[in-house]
């Protein structure tokens, strides 16, 4: 299965376009929708150049496909695939690995207290506390509302 255009699209609205290197809200380096880092693997900097919007999408879908997709479960309709892949390109693959949601959804990709997950992923580290973060509160809604959205048949995957 592949990312589709809605599942970009919710990627791209959480994230937000931004072509000049900018520190996130834990101070993370980062350019384009989200991006901490380059296809080569190079971490972005301060210094980094501007990018253009298709730049920044070619870059998203590339990190995505390369980095992300591959621990997204089979056998997942195409919106709970866009759902864990929006969040999973925010937790990374590392968290999301770890995570009771991946653990569930391995389990029976359709038991209801997957949303509880979700949610639960909804804090920064900030002075070395866990804080609600609103931004976040809201995107875990989203996806969650996604993963049980039923699919409607011309649902697409994204190259």
């Amino acid at each position: 299965m592949k990312l589709s255009e809605n599942g970009l699209k919710e990627i791209k609205s959480s994230e937000a376009f931004r072509a000049k290197p900018y520190q996130d809200i834990v101070g993370v380096w980062t350019i384009g929708y989200g991006s901490t880092y380059y296809p080569d693997g190079t971490k972005v900097t301060k210094t980094d150049a501007p990018i253009t919007e298709p730049q920044a999408s070619e870059l998203l879908l590339h990190v995505f496909n390369q980095d992300f997709a591959p621990n997204i479960p089979e056998g997942l309709n195409q919106n709970q695939y866009d759902a864990l892949a929006s969040f999973i390109y925010n937790v990374g693959k590392a968290g999301f690995n770890k995570s009771t949601l991946k653990k569930k959804v391995l389990a029976n990709s359709n038991d209801v207290t997957i949303k509880a997950e979700f949610l639960k992923w909804n804090k920064v580290t900030k002075e070395g506390k866990k804080v609600v973060s609103k931004g976040l509160t809201n995107r875990r809604k989203r996806e969650a509302k996604l993963y049980f959205t039923t699919v409607e048949p011309s649902k697409e995957g994204h190259k």
